[in-house]
């Protein structure tokens, strides 16, 4: 059917039709107005390249109605993986919960029958570590000193070096770059016994500057290239403006980069937060008695056994030990996805 032929040609509307003023004529007129309407609905819900339609709705495909081979493989590899990782977080729950008597009686998989947290309230205040029984809760403070400090002196000398590789290019950046690399990917165990005689020798060893310092070290090869790679994806027109209206280095790292570098800047966070906590080797080696952070409280827990090991005590150190990673992933998670890909556009 020529609609053309029905509707005149009038201004406004599409194809020159004016949808609002143009009255179907002739014998065909009614079925002819309900093809014009069905038309101009299903143009406007036509999804656009962004996954769209025009009036705001997400486009869906349509969900398949048979299960085929490849989506079962699928889905089994799925609670396999989850499975295989959620199983050792599954048990350590359930026996921290249980009572020595019942956890020698009954199966690791089991429920306890009441739920007990003395094994909670003993690991965080009167396990002994060693030949002092205060619990872990030494060490979560020591670790907490310890990890504020390097994680915000390690992402800002990461953000100021990125930055500067990415607008500043000066002469022999890019074989400063490669040594940083360099340094992100050997093991940081051939660099333990020169630090440890380079900070016995100025007096820093076994003192809480030394592992602030020995984490920023660490940790700015990695903090520069999410950073670089950040930057290097931001429009260079942004930083030959504000050089042309007079911004210096640091004024437009401050006022023009570092507004924009929030997804990355909690992606920044988040790893060096994980890696600092987690951490047991270098608190070890450079803290000092006074200073060590958790993971080796933790591991003294596990070692200081008089008479029976106390599986219940164990887990809920272990638990609690592994708390703030946990959290600060949980809460800040879907942030960690968007800084990832923003810094993975150019390298």
């Amino acid at each position: 059917m020529d609609l053309h032929r029905i509707f005149p040609q009038g201004a406004g509307g599409r194809n020159g039709v004016s949808t609002e003023t143009a009255t179907p004529r002739g014998p065909h007129a009614e079925s002819a107005r309900l093809a014009f309407d069905r038309g101009e609905r299903d143009r406007g819900e036509r999804p656009t390249s962004r996954g769209t339609t025009r009036e705001g709705t997400t486009a869906r495909g349509r969900k398949p109605k048979t299960l085929t081979i490849g989506r079962i493989g699928l889905y089994g590899f799925v609670v396999v993986a989850a499975a295989f990782f959620l199983l050792p977080a599954v048990v350590m729950v359930l026996t921290s919960l249980k009572s020595m008597p019942e956890i020698r009686d009954g199966s690791i998989f089991a429920l306890p029958q009441s739920l007990d947290l003395s094994a909670w309230a003993k690991a965080w205040s009167s396990a002994c570590t060693g030949l002092d029984c205060e619990g872990i809760r030494v060490g979560f403070w020591n670790s907490v000193i310890i990890t504020v400090p390097s994680t915000i002196a390690s992402i800002a000398a990461g953000a100021l070096l990125g930055y500067a590789l990415s607008f500043w290019r000066v002469k022999g950046a890019d074989i400063l770059f490669a040594v940083l690399l360099l340094g992100a990917f050997l093991p940081y165990q051939i660099f333990l016994y020169p630090m440890v005689r380079a900070f016995s020798m100025v007096g820093l060893y076994n003192t809480l500057s030394c592992i602030v310092i020995v984490h920023v070290i660490f940790g700015l090869p990695i903090m520069t290239l999410i950073f670089r790679n950040f930057y290097a994806g931001l429009p260079v027109e942004l930083f030959n403006a504000a050089r042309v209206d007079g911004g210096g280095f640091f004024r437009i790292f401050w006022n023009v980069m570092l507004p924009m570098s929030t997804p990355i800047l909690i992606v920044a966070a988040i790893l060096q937060i994980t890696n600092i906590w987690n951490d047991f080797i270098l608190g070890l080696v450079f803290a000092g008695r006074d200073n060590l952070p958790m993971t080796v409280q933790l591991n003294n827990v596990v070692n200081s056994t008089y008479g029976e090991r106390e599986y219940n005590l164990n887990m809920a150190a272990t638990i609690l030990t592994a708390a703030v990673p946990l959290l600060v992933y949980f809460v800040s998670g879907r942030w960690f996805v968007r800084g990832i890909a923003a810094g993975a556009v150019k390298g």
